[in-house]
């Protein structure tokens, strides 16, 4: 007589969570370098800065994720950074301070702060492991932050073969 084969992976109250699956891969990102506005290169001339936030066409941006940097070794006035957060605040979708990395990691975090984590209330986790995410570390550290509160368990890896990493004490 044959034994039939059962998935137990399938049948296990497992909630199987990809980061994958939240990364914003649609949104235009957008970077203003400040070092096109410094005079010879050096100083940020508050009159010709101002011009160029008065005249710019802000609406590019709309819906946008942006970073404002300076890719130049030049000291940079808080209220510069502070100007043009007023102008793009209220078109696009997120603003920060700093290139492309903190970019994506705001971004993520973004999105991870959207997700209704109560839903995996008492649950067992595993955060799927294999992905290709640009700040993996970052990621998983948040997300594992975000569901220890209301999981009874999270794991890392898949399914079939996880690794534990949190176990909600007994009470």
């Amino acid at each position: 007589m044959e034994e039939q084969i059962v998935n137990r992976v399938k049948k296990s109250p497992l909630v199987s969570f990809d980061l994958e699956d939240i990364v914003d891969k649609s949104t235009p990102r957008y970077t203003i370098d400040l070092k096109d506005n410094l005079f010879q290169g050096m100083v940020l001339r508050e009159k010709d800065f101002r011009a160029f936030v008065k005249d710019h066409d802000w609406d590019q941006y709309k819906d946008g994720y942006v970073n404002i940097t300076c890719s130049t070794d030049a000291i940079i006035p808080n209220w510069a950074y502070m100007l043009l957060v007023s102008k793009l605040s209220p078109k696009a979708k997120l603003v920060v301070q700093g290139d492309k990395n903190v970019l994506e990691k705001e971004v993520l975090r973004l999105k991870l702060n959207e997700i209704d984590y109560s839903k995996f209330e008492h649950g067992k986790i595993v955060i799927k492991g294999c992905s290709d995410l640009s700040h993996p570390e970052f990621a998983f550290t948040e997300v594992t932050n975000n569901l220890m509160p209301f999981v009874s368990s999270i794991m890392y890896g898949e399914p079939c073969s996880t690794v534990p990493i949190y176990k909600r004490p007994k009470k």
